[in-house]
């Protein structure tokens, strides 16, 4: 959300849900900043209450202070001012003793938390991150992500930590320190020590070591975002990183195995689920207008052109040049399967991708799927001719538009025709011409 914000301040797109990132959950990057001898809270990970006595009793033995914070366990941000659906306030807790954590836990655990980026259907809570409570002395904001304005990452600090950075960066930019890096070069320790010293470490030298473990740690794991809000200096000024925020990128799969093996598909949108293992390009919208397309930049064409017509997208879906009948047919039931979609919109431009192959594919899903929505169809290129002539003897009543903006605009005009009869409940049959 925090590089949405500093990079992409006039994103067309504002109700994006999912990317095509991996992300994991707090108690996952905590193990690698462990791995990478870069100091953490002592932590365990609870998923039932009977776990949290058995971890209070633990850090009540171990530690020097019997408070402990819980921590709710979900992929989306904004936990802290986030509302549970069991009544609940907030998705860090500190608690004093066994009976309270209990009760937090009890609260949590099983629970829906909603927040500014949950939506309306708020994420489940299965886990739990049991933390030894530190006493931080200053806390501030470090991350690491990847700018492709600079063609590389850019190291981004404040001195205020533990806050909502993205108000910091809206209201007041110039509190950020951001430094790119040469991705070939990689960090030095002159730009480490320069940012530890810009966000007042009292052992500058010490926080600048940390610094480029945290590059090292990004670089090695395939890392798109690496974000530790707060890193604090407890009361002998020691570095600690309270809070950690991991993604990585998907096409790094194959050669992160472990971390892509933590994956939670539980806390993911559904569809985006059922994309991945159909072998789809898609990231879930809020709109109601379906999106087929073939090549990543004519979908965000085709979107843009939906938006600029009123309407909005209900998906990104690219599925590129070289599908098959049956994964198109994969594409629609993928579609269909969002109660919100009123129309569907197909956008191809044969190169590789033949339009024979999609027409074939559009005229099976709409039979097996027995699909009742309005389906307009924007073909051109290789055998463009054949796919009209199968749509053509199909019998189907699909709308075919030669014209990219013509589509959109009747995409958009039925998707909202298809919206007010809903509300109705009035039962709209389109008799379009063959």
């Amino acid at each position: 959300m925090f590089r949405k914000l500093i990079f992409e301040p006039n994103k067309l797109l504002q109700n994006v849900k999912c990317v095509r990132t991996l992300k994991v959950h707090e108690y996952s990057a905590m193990e690698l900043l462990k791995k990478y001898e870069i100091p953490v809270p002592k932590f365990v990970v609870v998923r039932n209450v009977d776990e949290v006595r058995a971890t209070c009793k633990e850090f009540g033995e171990t530690t020097e202070s019997t408070d402990m914070v819980l921590k709710a366990q979900v992929l989306a941000g904004g936990r802290g001012k986030g509302i549970w659906d069991s009544g609940l306030k907030g998705g860090v807790k500190i608690v004093y003793n066994v009976e309270e954590a209990v009760n937090v836990a009890n609260h949590m655990l099983g629970h829906r938390i909603y927040t500014a980026q949950t939506g309306d259907t708020g994420q489940l809570c299965n886990t739990l991150l049991a933390c030894e409570r530190k006493y931080s002395r200053r806390e501030h904001y470090l991350a690491i992500v990847l700018d492709r304005s600079s063609g590389g990452p850019v190291m981004i600090g404040c001195q205020q930590g533990g806050v909502n950075i993205e108000d910091i960066a809206r209201d007041n930019p110039d509190a950020l320190i951001k430094i790119p890096v040469d991705i070939n070069k990689g960090l030095n320790k002159k730009d480490a020590l320069f940012m530890a010293h810009k966000l007042g470490f009292t052992h500058p030298d010490e926080a600048a070591i940390y610094i480029e473990r945290l590059y090292k740690l990004f670089e090695s794991s395939d890392c798109t975002l690496l974000e530790i809000n707060p890193i604090s200096q407890d009361i002998n000024g020691k570095v600690v990183c309270m809070d950690c925020k991991m993604n990585f990128d998907d096409n790094a799969a194959f050669r992160q195995k472990e971390i892509f093996a933590q994956r939670d598909w539980s806390q993911e949108d559904e569809r985006d689920v059922k994309a991945s293992k159909a072998g789809l390009n898609y990231i879930g919208l809020d709109g109601n207008i379906g999106c087929l397309v073939n090549g990543a930049g004519l979908a965000m064409a085709t979107m843009d052109l939906i938006q600029l017509h009123g309407g909005n997208p209900a998906n990104f879906l690219d599925i590129g040049g070289g599908a098959t009948a049956a994964q198109v047919t994969e594409a629609f039931r993928l579609i269909v399967s969002d109660s919100k979609v009123n129309a569907i919109l197909v956008n191809i431009f044969g190169g590789i991708m033949r339009c024979d192959v999609i027409a074939q594919g559009i005229v099976t899903a709409a039979t097996e799927l027995n699909i009742k929505v309005p389906i307009v169809v924007r073909l051109q290129g290789t055998r463009v001719e054949d796919a009209k002539a199968i749509l053509a003897t199909s019998h189907m009543k699909i709308l075919g538009c030669s014209d990219l903006d013509e589509a959109a605009q009747m995409s958009v005009k039925l998707a909202n025709i298809v919206h007010l009869a809903r509300e109705a409940a009035i039962n709209v049959k389109f008799e379009l011409p063959y």
